[in-house]
C-alpha cells in the first residue's frame, strides 16, 4: 500500500518562503562586519547578485564562487555517461546545485540542506538563474540520514527521492573547521569538523563521488582513499588570485579489466599530465594585476616580446602611435599568453608597456576595433590554453579601452543569451554608434566548432542586439580568420576558414584484397566568397532599445583576386580599400602531411569596384629641381594653401570650432617639440617582408605596418619578431623597424621517433642552420614569383581573348564617373590645388540636394571638406595610376605636365605668338 506524503521519514520540499535571516545586502553599511569581506566579492560569488540573490549570515562562510562552481560542474561533466542523477549532499545556498543545472549534463539534481532559510534562499537564487523548475530537487534535512535511508530503507524515501546507485553521482562540498584549519600548512583532515575525511568517505563509498576540499589539505590522506591499483583525482582551484579549495573525486570498487584501467590512466597521464589548472592560472593573474594600483606607462628598452594572433592597431586618438595587444608564443612544448599593451610611438621609435589593475586577462584570438568617434577601442573574446594546449578557455568578456588615457572599463551585460558566447578568431567592425560582431569558432579540445551569428553593439544605450534574420535570406556561413570592413551603409565581409564535413573515399585490406568504404570527416575550406552587410538605423522617435534593421547581400566574387586562394591572409582598412598581406595555400594531403606554400604579396582591395589590384614596391624616383622652385611663385602659394586646408580639416575631425584651428596648430607644433629627439635611420629594403601568414596588420598616416606572423617547415612553427612599414602612397620600399632572429623550435616528445633517434642527433645541427638560411633568405617560391612577374611584362605575341566576367569588371573599373581624374606623377597635393574649383562645385551641388544651402557654411569650411572629397577619389585611382605611373617610367617619362595649365609661362607663349 502506498503511504501518505506526511509518512515518509524524508520527501521533497515544498516551496519555503524567504525568512527574516535571509538577506540581499545593497551596501556595506548593512553587512555584518564579519562577512563584509565576502560580501566585496558577491559578483565574483554571484554574478547576478544585483537581481534578487539572498543569502543568509552563515551562507556566506561556505558557498562556492560562481567560477569555481562553474569549473567543478564542467569537471563533473566527464563522469561516466550512464550516471545522469547528480546529489549535492551540502546544498547550502545553491551556489554548486544551480551549477550542476545550468551545465545541461544532469536529468536531475538533488539538493539537500538542512537548514530551512538557507534552503529557501537557495530556491530563490535558482530562480534568478533561470533554473526549470523540477530539475533540483530540493531537500530539507540532513544528508548522512537520507543516504543511510537510501542505502538501506529505500522504501522510507517519498518515491521522487529514491535514485539508482548505477546511476547517481554524489558532491559534497562539507563545512570546513577544525584545529590548524586556517594556521596549519598542511591541513589534517582527520582533524576536520564537523565531519572529517573518514566520516565523509565511510558514508560516500558506495557512490562515485567528490570531495570539495581545503585548498591545504594533506594529498597523502586523500591518496590513501584509492583502492589498490586505482587513482584518485585531485584537482586545486583557485579565485581571486589564491587557492581556495581541492576536489577529490573517486570512484566506487568495480570490477573493471585492467587493460581499461592502464589505457585510461595512460591516457590522462600522457596528455596533459604535467599541465596546470587554467582557472588556477587565471586567477594567479588576476592576483597579480590587483597589485598595480593606477596604471602606469613605462618605456621599455626593446620590443615587446614575438607573439602570434595579437591584435595590432593604429590609435583612433592620435596620429603617432600603434596599439599592441595580447596573443600568444609557442615554442613547440609549451604555450605562453599575454595581456600587455603595448604602445608604439611613431616619430620617436619608442615602444612603452602600460600596466593596470584593471585590464583583460591574457588572451590570443581576439578582436577589437574602433568605434564610430576616436575616444574608444572595444574588444571581445579570445582564448587562454594550458601551456601543453591539452585544455582551452574561450572568454565572452567585453572590453572598452581609452586610447587617450590607457584605461580598461569591463562591460557588463545582464541576462543570459543577451551578449555573444565566449569564442576566438571572430572579426569586429564598426558602423556608426554600433559595434559588429560575426563568426569565430569555439575548441573545446575534442571538436571545433565554428560560428555564423552577427551580433551588433550599441555603444549608446549600452546593449547587445542579436537581428533575427528571415530564414530564406542567404547569409555567410559559417567561418573565422574573415575580413570585416568598415563601410558608409554598414560593413563588408570577404574570406575565411573553416573546416566542413565531407565524405572520403578509404581503401580497406580484406581476405578478397583491397576494398573501397567511405567516411566521414572534416576538411579545411577557405572561403572565397564575399558578402555586404546593410545597416539601417531605427526611427528617431523609436525605442532607445530598438535594433537596427540588417540585410545581408552576397557579392560577386571579387574580380582579379589572389591565386591561389590563401588562407591568414590578413586585411586592413584604408581609404575605401582593403590592404591584403600574405596567406598560405595547403596544396594537397598526403600520407606525410599537408604540403603548405605561403605568400608575401601586397593586394589592395577595392571595395565599391570590388576588384584585386598588386602593389608592388619600385624604387623612389630621382625629382629633377628646376631653377624656378627656390622663388615660390605658384607652387609655393598651392603648399601654403594646401597646408591652410589641412589645418582646417584638423579643426574639423577634432570637432572645434574653425576659428581654434590656430590654436590646434600651436598644439601640435608643442606636441612635435616635445617628440623632436634624433631617430635612427631605418634600413629599406625593396622586398617585402619574408612568407608568412597571420601578420597583424594597422595604417596609421596613410603607412602600412606589418607586424609577426607564423610560418611553418616541416611540422615546425616560427612566430616572426618584426615589424615593417611601408608607405602606401610611395609604395618606395619597406622600412624595417625591427626584427630578431626566431627562436628555436622544441621538439615534443610525440614528434620524435625511436627509430630516427641516430638520425636526428646527427642532422639536428644541419636543420637549425638550414632553417636559419631559409628564413631570412629570398625563397624559392618568391624567385618563381618574380620569374612569372617578368614573363607577364614581356608583351604577348597572341591577343588574349577575356572572358565576359572579365569584361564586365574592367568595364566597371574604366567607367568615367564625371570626377576629377588623378593624373600619373600627381600628389594629392597637387591634384586638388589644380581641381579645387571642380570638387568645390560638386560639394555645394550634393549639399544643395540633401536641402543644405552652401552659403551657410564658411568658405574655409567648404575648401577643407572638398579637400577630402578630392583626397578620397585620390586613393580611389591609386592601383591604377601607380600602373600608368610604372608604365611611363618604363618609357623615360618622370613627368606630365598640361600647357594649357602652366598659367603664366603659357599666357607668356601665347603674347609672343600674337
Amino acid at each position: 500500500m502506498s503511504l501518505d506524503d506526511s509518512e515518509y521519514f524524508m520527501k521533497p520540499a515544498e516551496e519555503l518562503p524567504l525568512t527574516d535571516d535571509c538577506h540581499h545586502y545593497q551596501g556595506k553599511h548593512e553587512v555584518p562586519w564579519d562577512i563584509q569581506k565576502y560580501f566585496a566579492q558577491r559578483y565574483s560569488i554571484f554574478s547576478l547578485y544585483d537581481y534578487g540573490v539572498y543569502m543568509t549570515d552563515d551562507a556566506w562562510f561556505g558557498v562556492t564562487p560562481e567560477p569555481v562552481a562553474n569549473q567543478v560542474a564542467r569537471d563533473m561533466y566527464g563522469t561516466d555517461q550512464k550516471k545522469h542523477i547528480l546529489i549535492d549532499v551540502f546544498g547550502g545556498a545553491g551556489g554548486n546545485s544551480i551549477a550542476f543545472a545550468l551545465s545541461e549534463r544532469w536529468s536531475r539534481v538533488i539538493s539537500i540542506e538542512r537548514d530551512p532559510s538557507t534552503l529557501a534562499c537557495a530556491q530563490n537564487n535558482a530562480k534568478v538563474y533561470g533554473i526549470a523548475p523540477g530539475l533540483i530537487t530540493w531537500v530539507l534535512g540532513d544528508s548522512f540520514e537520507y543516504l543511510d535511508k537510501l542505502f538501506n530503507h529505500t522504501e522510507e524515501l517519498h518515491p521522487d527521492l529514491r535514485v539508482s546507485l548505477d546511476e547517481t553521482v554524489l558532491f559534497a562540498s562539507p563545512p570546513w573547521g577544525g584545529p590548524g584549519y586556517r594556521t596549519d600548512e598542511v591541513f589534517n583532515l582527520y582533524n576536520m569538523q564537523p565531519y572529517n575525511l573518514d566520516d565523509l568517505h565511510t558514508a560516500y563509498n558506495r557512490l562515485d563521488h567528490a570531495l570539495f576540499l581545503p585548498r591545504t589539505s594533506d594529498i597523502r590522506q586523500i591518496a590513501r582513499l584509492a583502492p589498490p591499483d586505482r587513482k584518485v583525482e585531485v584537482v586545486q582551484y583557485c579565485m581571486e588570485g589564491a587557492s581556495k579549495a581541492l576536489a577529490e573525486k573517486a570512484a566506487k570498487q568495480a570490477n573493471k579489466g585492467e587493460k581499461k584501467a592502464k589505457n585510461k590512466a595512460a591516457k590522462v597521464e600522457g596528455s596533459d599530465a604535467e599541465d596546470v589548472d587554467l582557472d588556477e592560472v587565471l586567477e594567479e593573474y588576476r592576483r597579480q594585476q590587483e597589485q598595480f594600483l593606477k596604471i602606469t606607462e613605462t618605456v621599455i628598452d626593446a620590443p615587446p616580446r614575438a607573439r602570434a594572433a595579437s591584435t595590432l592597431m593604429a590609435s583612433p586618438h592620435d596620429s603617432n602611435t600603434l596599439l599592441l595587444f595580447g596573443g600568444e608564443y609557442f615554442n613547440g612544448s609549451l604555450a605562453q599568453f599575454f595581456n600587455d599593451l603595448n604602445i608604439y610611438n611613431i616619430n620617436r621609435d619608442e615602444w612603452r608597456c602600460v600596466t593596470s589593475p584593471n585590464a583583460p586577462l591574457p588572451r590570443s584570438g581576439h578582436a577589437w576595433t574602433r568605434a564610430g568617434n576616436p575616444n574608444h577601442v572595444y574588444l571581445f573574446g579570445g582564448e587562454f590554453s594550458s601551456p601543453k594546449q591539452g585544455t582551452f578557455h574561450h572568454y565572452s568578456d567585453f572590453w572598452r579601452l581609452e586610447p587617450a588615457t590607457r584605461e580598461w572599463t569591463k562591460i557588463e551585460t545582464k541576462g543570459k543569451d543577451k551578449s555573444p558566447s565566449a569564442r576566438s578568431g571572430h572579426r569586429m567592425t564598426y558602423w556608426k554608434q554600433y559595434i559588429i560582431l560575426f563568426g569565430g569558432f569555439q575548441d573545446t579540445s575534442n571538436q571545433t566548432k565554428y560560428l555564423s551569428d552577427l551580433w551588433i553593439f550599441d555603444t549608446v544605450n549600452f546593449v547587445w542586439h542579436s537581428p533575427q534574420l528571415p530564414p530564406a535570406q542567404l547569409k555567410p556561413d559559417a567561418r573565422s580568420s574573415f575580413t570585416l570592413l568598415p563601410h558608409e551603409q554598414g560593413a563588408v565581409l570577404y574570406g575565411g576558414y573553416s573546416r566542413v564535413k565531407a565524405t572520403v573515399n578509404v581503401k580497406q585490406k580484406g581476405n578478397k584484397g583491397p576494398s573501397q568504404a567511405q567516411r566521414n570527416v572534416l576538411i579545411p575550406k577557405v572561403h572565397e566568397d564575399c558578402f555586404f552587410l546593410r545597416i539601417s538605423q531605427p526611427a528617431t522617435d523609436a525605442n532607445p532599445n530598438t535594433p537596427p534593421v540588417v540585410r545581408w547581400e552576397k557579392r560577386k566574387k571579387p574580380a582579379n583576386a589572389p591565386n591561389p586562394t590563401r588562407a591568414g591572409a590578413t586585411m586592413a582598412w584604408h581609404k575605401g580599400r582593403g590592404i591584403l598581406f600574405g596567406g598560405v595555400h595547403d596544396v594537397e594531403a598526403s600520407e606525410e602531411g599537408m604540403d603548405s606554400e605561403f605568400f608575401n604579396q601586397l593586394f589592395a582591395w577595392n571595395i565599391e569596384r570590388n576588384r584585386f589590384m598588386p602593389l608592388g614596391l619600385r624604387k623612389p624616383r630621382q625629382q629633377k629641381k628646376t631653377a624656378a622652385e627656390p622663388r615660390g611663385g605658384r607652387r609655393g602659394r598651392a603648399q601654403a594653401n594646401e597646408d591652410e586646408l589641412l589645418r582646417q580639416l584638423a579643426a574639423l575631425e577634432t570637432g572645434a570650432s574653425l576659428d581654434d584651428a590656430d590654436e590646434i596648430e600651436l598644439a601640435r607644433k608643442e606636441e612635435e617639440r616635445d617628440d623632436d629627439k634624433p631617430v635612427r635611420e631605418l634600413p629599406v629594403t625593396m622586398e617585402p617582408p619574408h612568407v608568412r601568414f597571420n601578420a597583424q596588420l594597422a595604417i596609421q598616416d596613410d603607412v602600412l605596418y606589418i607586424y609577426g606572423g607564423t610560418f611553418e617547415k616541416g611540422d615546425r612553427e616560427f612566430t616572426f619578431d618584426d615589424l615593417y612599414a611601408i608607405d602606401l602612397g610611395k609604395l618606395d620600399g619597406c622600412k624595417e623597424i625591427f626584427t630578431r632572429p626566431v627562436e628555436d623550435w622544441i621538439e615534443s616528445d610525440d614528434e620524435d621517433g625511436d627509430d630516427d633517434d641516430d638520425n636526428e642527433d646527427e642532422e639536428e645541427d644541419e636543420d637549425e642552420e638550414e632553417t636559419s638560411q631559409q628564413l631570412y633568405t629570398p625563397s624559392k617560391r618568391k624567385k618563381r614569383q618574380d620569374e612569372v612577374s617578368e614573363a607577364s611584362s614581356e608583351p604577348s605575341s597572341e591577343p588574349s581573348t577575356p572572358s565576359e566576367e572579365d569584361e564586365t569588371e574592367t568595364a566597371a573599373t574604366t567607367v568615367d564617373d564625371g570626377l576629377p581624374h588623378p593624373r600619373p606623377f600627381e600628389s594629392r597635393r597637387e591634384f586638388f590645388v589644380r581641381t579645387s574649383a571642380e570638387w568645390q562645385e560638386i560639394l555645394m551641388t550634393s549639399l544643395r540636394w540633401k536641402n543644405i544651402q552652401p552659403e551657410t557654411l564658411a568658405i574655409k569650411e567648404i575648401k577643407a571638406k572638398a579637400f577630402e572629397l578630392s583626397e578620397e577619389k585620390w586613393w580611389d585611382c591609386r592601383e591604377e595610376i601607380v600602373a600608368l605611373e610604372e608604365e611611363q617610367e618604363a618609357a623615360g617619362i618622370q613627368e606630365v605636365v598640361s600647357l594649357a595649365e602652366r598659367g603664366d609661362a603659357a599666357s607668356g607663349g601665347g603674347a609672343r605668338r600674337r
